[in-house]
This record gives structure tokens, C-alpha cells and sequence, in this order.
């Protein structure tokens, strides 16, 4: 049975799966058009995203948590900006 996890603490596990984005070694040969590094980066990416994607829907949430939900959005932009180059 899984464990309930706080809207707080959802924030605080998304973010830090972006930054643990960052910090993907980029292979040395192909470097950022490696495949399985696109793949790996992108899936942290829907990781963070599938962590916080109902928080807005959930009953009792304040403003201020949905607000901070799009502003996981957008680091989770930026940093698929910074890392790839593109958006997701």
C-alpha cells in the first residue's frame, strides 16, 4: 500500500528530481544528442511533473501551493531549456 505524501513534500521531491536533472553527466561521445541521455533527463522531468500534477486538483490546497505547482512547471521548463535545449 503506498503512503500519502504531502503537497508540501511533493514540492520539495520535484524539485529536487530537477536538479538531479542537472545533474546527468552528458555522455562524452555523442553528447547532448545521446539518446538514452534525452531519454533518461526527460523521464526525471516526467517524474517531477507526475509528483505535483494533481496537487491543484486536490480539495483544500491554498493559492500559494498551486502557485508554487506552476512554478515547478517552469523550472522543469527552464531546466529542459538549459539541459536540452528544448521544450518538453
Amino acid at each position: 500500500m503506498s503512503t500519502l505524501i504531502l503537497a508540501a513534500e511533493r514540492i520539495l521531491r520535484a524539485r529536487a528530481l530537477i536538479q538531479k536533472a542537472r545533474e546527468v553527466p552528458v555522455p562524452a561521445e555523442l553528447g547532448r544528442s545521446d539518446l538514452s541521455y534525452i531519454a533518461g533527463v526527460k523521464d526525471i522531468f516526467r517524474q517531477a511533473r507526475d509528483l505535483v500534477k494533481f496537487i491543484p486538483q486536490t480539495a483544500g490546497v491554498s493559492t500559494e501551493m498551486k502557485e508554487e505547482v506552476k512554478r515547478i512547471y517552469e523550472e522543469i521548463e527552464d531546466a529542459n531549456r538549459e539541459i536540452l535545449g528544448r521544450t518538453v
